[in-house]
């Protein structure tokens, strides 16, 4: 299956951008625990999409992209959760989380896209 290249490379910059707030909160915030769980999920998102290039179907596509899309759901969680204790400031969260937002309505699309395509309508 092909995975929109424009999600596929946002994706990347947005794991890009995660790492980068990882080691940001480690070392200048020192938060060790949430900073973690960040890292896992927002790395995981664009680790799926791009499982999902070589899914055996359409079924298992979708499987990949669901699993990106529950990953960038937990990923806000977390942010809210860093800007909410002040690990986060305004500027560092609205954008940061906008990215993560706009990954979330791509997936969305692209679910409903392919499942559309997969009932024949």
């Amino acid at each position: 299956m092909a995975v929109d290249s424009v999600l596929r490379i946002k994706s990347e910059k947005f794991s890009e951008r995660i790492v980068k707030c990882y080691k940001y909160l480690q070392t200048e915030k020192k938060e060790q625990v949430m900073a973690k769980q960040l890292l896992r999920s927002g790395t995981s998102i664009g680790a799926n999409i791009n499982e999902g290039i070589f899914a055996q179907s359409r079924a298992d596509f979708v499987n990949k992209l669901s699993i990106s899309l529950k990953e960038a759901q937990e990923t806000s969680y977390w942010l809210k959760l860093l800007y909410k204790s002040s690990f986060l400031n305004d500027k560092e969260f609205h954008s940061i989380h906008s990215d993560n937002e706009e990954i979330i309505k791509m997936l969305i699309s692209t679910i409903k896209t392919v499942k559309k395509k997969e009932s024949g309508e």
